[in-house]
């Protein structure tokens, strides 16, 4: 019995973590692999479509405006900044003639990519932390938090049956 009760204390973490992954990859299946995309095109044309399927999920889930963070708000956590960027930089590849030489096609697309990327010892897509689970943060810490107090019982319960 003690062990039936461990693992599904344990389980149910489990789940909670499985889903916070999925969400996340879901994330950057619609989203954040797009971004990435723009900021790898070779062409405007391309950069300018990657970023439009970015942007229409982005506003789809109304990603707009707040902040993610939980506990006190940072600048790299304000989801209206993040995405206002983001817009702007489609107006500008929007608004680029069709006839611009391929140096002012060229220093848009290395304008976008320093727009998208951010780099240090990686390069990784410019987003909020936590943004996939937005605006649910605080609601899914407190469930993590809630819910490793049960595992952690689990744990103890499975290591003395």
């Amino acid at each position: 019995m003690k062990k039936t009760i461990g693992v599904l204390l344990v389980l149910i973490f489990v789940a909670w973590v499985v889903a916070r992954i999925v969400i996340g990859i879901q994330f950057n299946q619609n989203c954040g692999g797009y971004l990435k995309r723009a900021a790898d095109a070779n062409t405007v044309e391309l950069a300018k479509k990657q970023l439009e399927i970015a942007l229409m999920y982005i506003e789809q889930k109304q990603l707009t405006s707040g902040y993610t963070s939980i506990i006190y708000r940072t600048p790299s956590e304000e989801v209206g900044f993040w995405y206002e960027n983001l817009k702007s930089s489609l107006n500008e590849l929007s608004t680029l003639k069709p006839d611009a030489t391929p140096l002012e096609k060229s220093n848009m697309l290395i304008k976008l990519r320093e727009t998208l990327l951010d780099e240090g010892q990686s390069t990784t897509v410019t987003i909020p932390a936590g943004i996939s689970v937005y605006p649910y943060n605080t609601a899914m810490a407190i469930l993590g938090g809630i819910l490793l107090i049960p595992a952690v019982v689990g744990v103890k319960l499975l290591k003395s049956a």
